[in-house]
């Protein structure tokens, strides 16, 4: 028997913008349960949702300074878990156990005096000749150790100096967490989307991290330590004592093997393939290798991701386009996403091909990792206009503007100015009018949901098959007696049809071809569902 979340599809909302209920320029609770009806008609079955903990968002609420408050800014929670689950749609809350903010109570004790009982919740260690005891980088630039003056001691962060590691080595710290997740569990969160778990334990001789030729540095004792796999184990323990919950995890590596290391049986359900999801520039090969390394390595009770965006990389549509060829891409992307084998995680906006945000000055810019890289940049000597460019590289801005609704001012988001810009805008790119045309992308993914929904072998099916042939991928998925193949030519030539799909088929769905011929057109796509043996 499947669990519910092996054959869901999951939708990212980044909670300031996607809907403004209360007209204020940022997303809140009241606007998402005004659009739960597009959830359900888009046909996703479970809502992840960033944090939405008080936080003076020095990282966009990735820095929590009450667990159990929800932000002002996102007004209240109210019926939202109970009208999701009306509609038959489940939700996970984005949590963050690594750090919180120094805004936290617990960090303003343990700050006030090296003396407090909280002052061992954080990691705090002596200079060394004055300087910070080691190397370590922050992952948002810089030293990962900040100096407070009133101890002469440094305490430590692996992101921004605002976000502060919590210390679990002390078990005092893992029981607060506990009780904490606990309380959300018990509101009816269908499970969590946990930030940089593998952060958690850090090597306590606190050595210097190594670098590469770059002089980049090789985070090899700051993250994925020896005990983190038990950690892992002890919080699936925990929420798995509630019934059907799910648990997510965001693991800081592109290596599948290190990947699959925290997901399975007793540890993680869910862990994301960012090795598939980071591919820097279309590349068939790329997404190839990737999608059959994932199912070289993952054992039986395992499944692996299936992404190309997310609130912390540049949108695929932008990242993967090419003149004339995007709503192309988006679509064949669409359809390796919500059919090959793996649980799906849908971006907002993606399914109106919604594309990145650049700004041209850096006054607009909200995100601190970007923001960051601008000012190291200026003391390194470049000028503003290399250091916007560097900015914009880095900047998580790119896929975190307002979601597109309709045509009108503000696109539809809000009558206030939003919290942050919008692209350059392309007609047609919103909700309205892509509901209206039955070739739009929103369009084209809602059938995939839908033929996803109804046919076993596309939502959790094994493989029989999963081949390359030129910039064709193609693959045969089984279950439940039911056998689909699903053909996606990416190149920009013909591909000859192979030979497993000469067989009697029921054509599910077509793209750019309406009919299966010797060969597969430049841009196709065709899912079929297999009725009998080679002709």
């Amino acid at each position: 028997m499947k669990r519910w979340w092996e054959k869901a599809v999951f939708y990212e909302v980044y909670m300031p913008s996607f809907a403004d209920g209360n007209k204020d320029g940022i997303g809140d609770f009241k606007g998402l349960t005004e659009k739960l009806d597009y959830f359900m008609n888009l046909g996703v079955d479970c809502l992840w949702l960033t944090p939405f903990y008080s936080s003076p968002k020095v990282d966009n609420g990735y820095d929590i300074s009450d667990y159990y408050q929800i932000d002002h800014d996102y007004g209240t929670m109210a019926d939202f878990i109970e009208e999701a689950h009306k509609r038959k749609i489940k939700v996970i809350a984005d949590l963050v156990l690594n750090h919180t903010s120094s805004e936290h109570a617990w960090f303003k004790e343990a700050i006030s005096n090296p003396n407090h009982p909280k002052r061992d919740w954080y990691i705090w260690k002596d200079p060394i000749n004055g300087e910070p005891p080691n190397n370590w980088e922050s992952f948002f630039g810089g030293s990962a150790w900040e100096f407070d003056k009133k101890s002469g001691q440094y305490y430590y962060h692996a992101f921004a100096k605002e976000q502060v590691d919590l210390n679990w080595a002390n078990p005092e710290v893992k029981q607060a967490m506990f009780e904490m997740m606990a309380f959300w569990l018990d509101k009816g969160i269908d499970g969590f989307r946990l930030d940089v778990i593998n952060f958690l334990k850090v090597n306590n001789t606190f050595e210097h991290n190594p670098v590469d030729e770059n002089n980049q540095q090789i985070h090899q004792y700051d993250k994925d330590q020896v005990g983190i796999l038990e950690v892992m184990e002890e919080i699936s323990s925990f929420v798995h004592q509630f019934p059907d919950k799910v648990l997510v995890g965001e693991v800081g590596s592109e290596e599948v093997d290190v990947l699959s290391a925290y997901s399975g049986k007793n540890k993680l359900d869910i862990v994301f393939n960012f090795n598939l999801g980071s591919i820097p520039a279309f590349d068939v090969d790329a997404i190839f290798e990737q999608l059959t390394k994932m199912e070289e390595i993952h054992t039986e009770d395992q499944l692996p991701t299936l992404f190309f965006s997310s609130h912390d990389m540049p949108r695929h549509i932008s990242r993967f386009g090419e003149e004339g060829l995007e709503e192309e891409r988006a679509k064949l992307l669409a359809t390796l996403i919500l059919t090959a084998k793996g649980v799906p995680f849908l971006y907002y906006g993606d399914e109106i091909g919604m594309r990145d945000l650049i700004h041209d000055d850096i006054v607009f810019m909200k995100d601190i990792q970007g923001v960051t890289a601008f000012e190291l940049a200026i003391q390194a000597g470049k000028t503003e206009e290399e250091a916007l460019t560097i900015a914009n590289e880095k900047s998580r801005d790119k896929a975190r503007s307002p979601m597109q609704w309709d045509e009108s001012e503000n696109s539809g988001f809000s009558t206030a100015e939003p919290w942050i810009s919008f692209p350059t805008k392309r007609e047609g790119i919103n909700v309205r009018q892509q509901l209206a045309q039955s070739d739009s992308i929103l369009s084209y993914y809602k059938k995939l949901l839908e033929l996803r929904r109804n046919h076993p072998a596309l939502h959790h099916g094994d493989y029989q098959l999963l081949e390359k042939n030129g910039d064709m991928i193609y693959f045969i998925k089984a279950a439940e007696g039911e056998r689909v193949m699903v053909l996606l030519n990416f190149g920009r030539e013909k591909v000859l049809l192979p030979p497993e799909a000469r067989v009697e088929a029921d054509i599910l769905l077509s793209y750019k071809q309406e009919k299966l011929a010797a060969t597969i057109e430049p841009g196709a796509a065709f899912i079929l569902c297999l009725k009998g043996d080679k002709r």
